[in-house]
């Protein structure tokens, strides 16, 4: 990252702190004041957090929060950041406060009386706060925000070891100090990540990339996952206790159906180094691991890639001992990560189960003609049998080796015959074929 910082920027920070300050304090103590005037105010607690230990000590780290939400806007380097960062924080507001007069929960606890200085910061914290405001917990969702600002700044081991410890602490105060319940946190969690994926620090927010698709293929798939969502949150809704973890699949569907419907391949936030953002994984991660186990089933008795011409190889997307061999990596997957990549590497992500369009095919038939020199080339996607398929008949067809798209969809069928390419990727090559367009210049690297 470029350590070079905007001049002016600490004014900028002031006026947002101007801003949020008594935003947090006004809105807060309204949906306070709100759920204090109903009667029907319910708690959701398990029987095992009467087990939880209440330590005083913890009311410093649990207030230190109020300190590092102040100093976390002198960390950014840019304007966009700073903005970025500031509106994070904006949107776990809005999120929260919005849960808290939608579905009020109290604390049931009763916390007896402390003396001393611990004493004090209780007293002074209640004189604020009230037992409602729960689920999710403000203070672990601004605490996601502000954890992730001071990690992408704060260098050396020692520091970031020191830093995690003291964030984690954080964490846990909120139970310690008998301020929230235990659900209050994982939906404080999620808010937190949501807030970090809706206002990425780089490249365009989900929201500017609402466009809702025509496509009737991908409101199919939309519908499906929209579904597996309902059915998860159905469940929790009706039987609570152990089942209101599926909130988390709910949730994780819920985002793939929205990226089906509108989002398209970018509301994975795959980056340039293969990985999804920590915000998608978080939000997907129960998906994540679904279509993982899904990829390796389908690919377990195929789990080599096929050479299709020399040098140039389709496949599955790799782990990390498959990459041995191979001197660059093309990679059409936008669901899943890679947890390492060669030095050449191209990431164009694409939906599953969708044909990449004639430009996207374009891309990969110009990536795939610039990284082939260097080395023997892997182009992949989650199995290695529609989209990486796809992407090579690109290349056969633009480098000149095919003709027509059967005769490139033949070569690539011998050499792995489990290639799947149905009308629509058909279709996306033949748009190449009437109107070709120039490879790039070829070059090693």
């Amino acid at each position: 990252m470029d350590s070079a910082r905007e001049q002016g920027l600490w004014k900028r920070g002031v006026l947002w702190l101007l801003l949020l300050g008594p935003l947090f304090f006004a809105s807060y103590g309204l949906a306070n004041w709100f759920s204090g005037q109903r009667d029907n105010v319910g708690s959701l607690v398990f029987a095992w957090e009467s087990q939880i230990p209440l330590w005083p000590w913890t009311i410093v780290p649990y207030w230190s929060i109020d300190l590092l939400y102040g100093l976390s806007f002198l960390l950014p380097t840019s304007r966009r950041e700073m903005d970025r960062h500031a509106l994070r924080l904006l949107a776990a507001q809005v999120i929260c406060v919005a849960c808290f007069l939608l579905w009020p929960l109290r604390f049931t606890f009763e916390r007896p009386a402390l003396d001393g200085t611990f004493g004090l910061m209780f007293d002074l914290l209640m004189g604020f706060d009230k037992p409602f405001n729960q689920a999710p917990s403000l203070h672990i969702t601004l605490l996601v925000i502000i954890w992730a600002m001071f990690a992408r700044h704060i260098r050396g081991s020692s520091w970031r070891g020191l830093l995690h410890l003291w964030m984690a602490l954080i964490g846990v105060s909120v139970l310690t100090t008998w301020q929230h319940h235990f659900i209050d946190l994982p939906t404080g969690l999620l808010a937190g990540f949501l807030c970090l994926w809706l206002l990425p620090l780089r490249g365009e927010t989900p929201l500017q990339q609402i466009r809702l698709t025509s496509d009737p293929r991908r409101w199919r798939l939309a519908l499906r996952y929209g579904l597996g969502a309902a059915l998860c949150s159905a469940l929790p809704v009706k039987l609570g206790g152990a089942w209101l973890w599926l909130c988390w699949p709910a949730v994780s569907l819920a985002l793939v159906a929205l990226n089906y419907l509108s989002f398209g391949a970018p509301g994975f936030q795959k980056q340039a180094d293969g990985r999804l953002s920590p915000a998608a994984t978080a939000l997907l991660a129960p998906y994540l691991l679904g279509a993982w186990i899904n990829s390796r089933l389908w690919t377990y008795r195929t789990p080599a890639p096929s050479q299709v011409v020399e040098g140039i190889h389709l496949g599955r997307l790799p782990s990390r001992g498959d990459l041995a061999g191979y001197a660059a990596l093309v990679d059409l997957c936008a669901e899943l990560p890679l947890r390492s990549v060669p030095a050449a590497y191209c990431s164009l992500p694409s939906l599953d189960l969708l044909a990449p369009d004639s430009a996207t095919c374009l891309q990969a038939a110009q990536a795939i003609e610039r990284l082939r020199h260097g080395g023997p080339l892997l182009v992949c996607c989650a199995l290695g049998y529609s989209r990486s398929a796809t992407a090579v008949a690109a290349w056969l067809l633009h480098s000149g080796r095919c003709q027509d798209v059967d005769t490139a969809v033949e070569l690539i069928r011998q050499a792995r015959p489990q290639v799947v390419l149905g009308p629509q990727q058909l279709a996306a090559l033949q748009e190449l074929v009437v109107a070709p367009a120039p490879l790039e210049v070829a070059h090693a690297g």
